[in-house]
């Protein structure tokens, strides 16, 4: 099966290119939609240590969900929170995917990390931006910051052991 996505020396093959390509535009803008747009509060979801700066919402502590986790009073509160953090792990892993396929100067744990985590900046501070203009209701959190770059990071983990299987299938095979 990976012998259809990637070839011989485990690089993808040049027909999967453009589909990869065009995936990556797709998710890229469904990240646009799902990070740059208004978002609506939850009912009987409260967030410890919020700062208000006007309309601009800071999260600063960092793993704030763990440290505050015995905040939360119902069932439905800690499970939003495991949820979110779940979800920002896995919010850049399709486009961790995407990248690592693509492009190999990405492939290494230090360069995912730095990739996920700049986009996260990226993500993150144009939030703060169209709040400041548009009053979006978003909060930058410190925490997604680790949470997104992880995802990039598991997503270079599962390219690289990809590859190694296409690499050690083909070896088996001669």
């Amino acid at each position: 099966m990976l012998g259809h996505f990637l070839n011989e020396k485990a690089q993808l093959n040049e027909n999967y290119r453009k589909p990869i390509y065009v995936a990556l535009l797709i998710y890229a803008c469904l990240i646009g939609i799902m990070c740059f747009g208004p978002q609506s509060s939850i009912a009987g979801i409260t967030t410890p240590n919020i700062i208000y700066f006007g309309r601009l919402r800071l999260l600063l502590v960092p793993f704030n969900s763990f440290v505050n986790f015995n905040e939360l009073d119902t069932f439905w509160e800690k499970s939003w929170v495991v949820g979110q953090n779940i979800a920002n792990v896995f919010l850049l892993y399709p486009l961790g995917i995407c990248i690592h396929l693509l492009w190999d100067k990405w492939s290494t744990p230090r360069k995912a990390l730095l990739l996920g985590f700049c986009v996260s900046v990226f993500i993150e501070t144009t939030q703060l931006v169209l709040d400041l203009l548009f009053d979006f209701n978003r909060v930058f959190e410190v925490d997604d910051l680790w949470t997104n770059a992880l995802g990039v990071f598991l997503a270079y983990l599962t390219i690289k052991w990809l590859k190694n299987k296409r690499l050690s299938n083909k070896h088996h095979m001669a």
